[in-house]
């Protein structure tokens, strides 16, 4: 499964959600769906109970949730029961609440939205953008962010084009930026402390920027080429890490420091502190 993990937001509540690309479904974290609809002090104590309830009645929307890895208040990743829509409008039912019926309304409505956007993908930039103003990025940082996006797309369009395999695109990534940023993805992501953080979303206007042409380099050297295996990838994957690799060096020489910064979004983005430019 392709996970991606979302704060969603129902009157000023936030609901934890993950995204799985191949099912194309939402998965909603039934504890933050329990305090929205109850307001109770403690929503995990109130589930437990609720679904011995419901398992004791034979209830298969409790027996077949899932349990997956979200973000806890002390941000750690943390197992956490989730319910597909279909399952979590079957457990809402069980839950006498008058927010019951707007909050169904609303679930529809997530889905809804992320199926659009999935057809136009104009729309889903569109919301990364709202989403990045929304934690505090600077506009000049956006724009990167959303070039870098369709860069990266163009890549991987290309890859696919050639043949490559999905489950090759992270080692062809990796001979990327490890040419250029002398650094893994993994070990890039260890340098500036990450864990489940997205690497690029954790760069600096500097280090997009050399990303971005390490894998434009990348893209055009491949359709000129016109490789036939992975092997002839790998080593056009190298020679477009290598065209950033020298630009990195020529800036570095004349600024005299190091353009690979530890720097990571948080350093920069407070919450309630006025928007920090990354640079």
């Amino acid at each position: 499964m392709t996970k991606h993990n979302k704060i969603q937001i129902f009157s000023d509540r936030k609901v934890r959600t993950i995204w799985d690309s191949d099912n194309e479904q939402w998965y909603f974290s039934i504890i933050d769906v329990v305090a929205v609809l109850t307001d109770s002090n403690d929503a995990s104590a109130y589930w437990r109970k609720l679904k011995q309830r419901l398992k004791a009645e034979g209830n298969q929307s409790v027996t077949n949730c899932h349990r997956l890895k979200l973000k806890a208040a002390d941000g750690k990743m943390r197992l956490t029961d989730v319910a597909d829509q279909q399952q979590l409008f079957r457990i809402i039912q069980s839950i006498p609440s008058p927010k019951a019926e707007p909050f169904k309304q609303w679930m529809a409505q997530v889905a809804s939205t992320r199926l659009d956007q999935i057809q136009d993908p104009e729309l889903s930039i569109e919301q990364a953008i709202v989403d990045y103003r929304n934690l505090g990025y600077s506009e000049e940082w956006i724009n990167q962010r959303v070039r870098s996006i369709e860069t990266r797309k163009m890549l991987t369009d290309e890859w696919k084009r050639t043949g490559i395999r999905d489950s090759q695109y992270a080692t062809l990534t990796d001979i990327i930026t490890q040419q250029w940023s002398g650094f893994t993805t993994r070990e890039y992501k260890g340098f500036k402390g990450l864990h489940k953080e997205s690497l690029r979303d954790n760069m600096t206007n500097i280090e997009l920027a050399l990303n971005m042409l390490a894998e434009a380099s990348t893209t055009e050297i491949s359709k000129q080429q016109d490789p036939t295996t992975y092997s002839h990838q790998r080593r056009i994957a190298k020679s477009g890490g290598n065209v950033a690799k020298a630009a990195r060096a020529e800036l570095e020489s004349k600024l005299g420091r190091s353009v690979i910064s530890p720097a990571k979004a948080s350093d920069y983005l407070k919450t309630g502190d006025k928007p920090t430019q990354i640079e």
